[in-house]
């Protein structure tokens, strides 16, 4: 796997140097000194290493806290876990439970307190979601109680000894399939529409206005973008994906980057090495990359390469068996794949974040085994782990016994607070910016741009009165295209009218019509090769501002310039001439 370049993250370049004076006089070369519960980190140290000076440069004040944290701080802060309640301070009996189940707590902000948390996930699920399997309550309902909450959990936090460091929130907004916060605020279009679009320009503004509505609802983390490549049909990435080009990829993910950090959101690149690589699901099994390394470099690498130059604070490591390199042991816990590739060939120094350790692959081990397999592989934070108090003891434990070494223990923390110092450096948007119309033109002109006619006529009004059909469960969709249409001047009837048919997610064959005049796929096109249909279109998501899109398409009005970014069988990218 030689001639993968170097490409440092050249915001933190200075913190393993600083992490090196930090532990070279409380970590040697035999077994780990014990250090006192309540001593910081840095109290064995020889008086002759001087210690670094605090200034506005985040590495550098991160490497200053570190020295005054006790381990149970310094073990807290490498911890991202879930918990129940749509409140800080204020849950259901039933939030209660779970959270006394997961942490022995009984609200988030106990749990925060208890465990020293370095951060919180938001979860939630969809009907369409492929990650549900691993969302095991929601805590996230409008953009007011996600900011209520979000300013209750960082207050708590602020208490804490690491509290100069605001508590990282984070969350899946990928948008498309997986979307955690989908009411009053601008939603983007899928990654597979952005990649039909294939201008990095409009990606990166779409997700510069998404950042900041994150932002300003106290969300500092979103798990994305999606960097896997879709090599192929796996129905959990789909059109979570920008698409199966690597160097087409490449170009959306560092605009979807760009735009995020621009408004003080951590981006983190998912799913290192590659889920796209495998079709099986990894909240199930664990998914097998039988590819060669050298394929994988010049496959799946090039959009986590692209990340990483675009200057992405994480990267999240996947549950996957890349045979040609770690045969059997999971990325999440591969030395080799974390620490030798993903930092040593492609030169990443930002913060590496597990993927969720409450699903099948992870679950192999207790979690405080797990905990401290994933840190040592290179993780730097531990994210859902099944049981917060097993996975704080086991690491603690681990540390004090010396099979987690106290310097990875610091590299890791190093980092959490490098990038918790980079984030508090961009002022939040305020909450008035949520849904702005601005952001909505952004949206609109990514959806717009993704349209593709894969057979028919490139641009053709289709001939009205039209009824809007579709699969099973897509009322909300039928009717928003039914809206858009009208407005357009395209007159819908409820029957008896031209048929232009809805498919989406999870669809196959059974789910189209043999009668309908236009059959539209919302998310990957491959069913369209079975369509009858005289015209098949592609929006690869459902989202208001894509039917909008497509309703100007049907109208006539605009020209479907997107091309399909992936293969669909029988059918060519678009119909339409560059």
């Amino acid at each position: 796997m030689g001639g993968v370049s170097n490409r440092p993250w050249r915001a933190t370049v200075a913190v393993a140097a600083l992490t090196a004076l930090l532990v070279s006089g409380c970590s040697g070369g035999g077994p780990e000194r014990p250090t006192p519960t309540t001593s910081p980190v840095g109290a064995s140290a020889a008086p002759s290493v001087p210690a670094p000076t605090p200034a506005s440069d985040p590495a550098a004040r991160a490497v200053a806290l570190v020295a005054t944290l006790s381990d149970e701080d310094l073990v807290g802060q490498v911890l991202m876990p879930y918990a129940y309640g749509d409140s800080a301070t204020k849950v259901s009996a039933g939030s209660a439970a779970g959270n006394q189940a997961l942490a022995g707590v009984d609200t988030p902000a106990d749990m925060i307190t208890k465990y020293r948390l370095g951060g919180l996930i938001l979860v939630g699920f969809s009907a369409d979601d492929p990650t549900k399997g691993n969302q095991e309550t929601t805590n996230v309902d409008n953009p007011k109680q996600v900011h209520d909450l979000t300013s209750g959990l960082r207050a708590t936090a602020g208490r804490l000894a690491a509290g100069p460091a605001p508590l990282l929130i984070g969350t899946d907004q990928e948008y498309g399939v997986v979307t955690r916060v989908t009411d009053g605020v601008t939603v983007l279009p899928s990654a597979l529409a952005a990649g039909a679009a294939g201008d990095p320009k409009l990606t990166e503004a779409a997700w510069r206005a998404a950042g900041a509505e994150l932002a300003a609802m106290g969300i500092n983390v979103d798990f994305a973008p999606v960097a896997d490549v879709l090599a192929t049909r796996s129905t959990v990435i789909g059109s979570r994906s920008y698409g199966a080009d690597p160097k087409q990829a490449a170009a959306q993910v560092g605009g979807a980057v760009r735009g995020l950090q621009a408004e003080g959101v951590a981006a983190t690149l998912k799913h290192f090495p590659g889920h796209g690589h495998s079709a099986d699901d990894s909240h199930q099994d664990l998914p097998v990359l039988t590819q060669s390394a050298a394929a994988l470099q010049s496959g799946a690498w090039p959009p986590f390469t692209a990340g990483i130059d675009a200057g992405a604070m994480a990267v999240m490591s996947g549950h996957l068996d890349a045979r040609a390199i770690d045969p059997g042991t999971p990325a999440t816990f591969s030395h080799k794949l974390l620490t030798d590739v993903l930092r040593g060939q492609l030169g990443f120094q930002g913060v590496v974040i597990t993927d969720g350790m409450n699903m099948p692959p992870a679950k192999r081990w207790a979690p405080g085994e797990a905990a401290v397999r994933a840190l040592n592989a290179g993780n730097d934070l531990i994210l859902m782990t099944p049981n917060v108090g097993q996975a704080y003891d086991g690491l603690l434990a681990a540390l004090r016994g010396g099979s987690l070494p106290r310097a990875r223990l610091v590299e890791a923390v190093t980092r959490v607070l490098t990038m918790k110092f980079r984030l508090a450096e961009t002022p939040a948007a305020q909450m008035s910016t949520l849904n702005a119309p601005a952001h909505r033109a952004a949206a609109d002109a990514l959806a717009a741009a993704a349209v593709t006619v894969l057979r028919g006529t490139c641009g053709g009004a289709v001939r009205g009165p039209v009824t809007v059909t579709s699969s099973g469960g897509r009322d909300g969709t039928r009717a928003a295209l039914t809206a858009a249409l009208t407005a357009a001047g395209v007159p819908v009837k409820a029957s008896g009218g031209t048929i232009v048919h809805l498919v989406g997610y999870g669809d196959d064959a059974k789910d189209l019509r043999a009668d309908a005049a236009v059959t539209v796929a919302m998310d990957t096109p491959y069913v369209l090769s079975g369509a009858k249909s005289a015209t098949l279109l592609a929006t690869y998501s459902s989202s208001r501002a894509s039917m909008t899109a497509l309703a100007a398409v049907l109208a006539g009005k605009a020209r479907p310039g997107g091309r399909s970014p992936v293969a669909v069988p029988g059918l060519p990218a678009t119909t339409c001439a560059s």
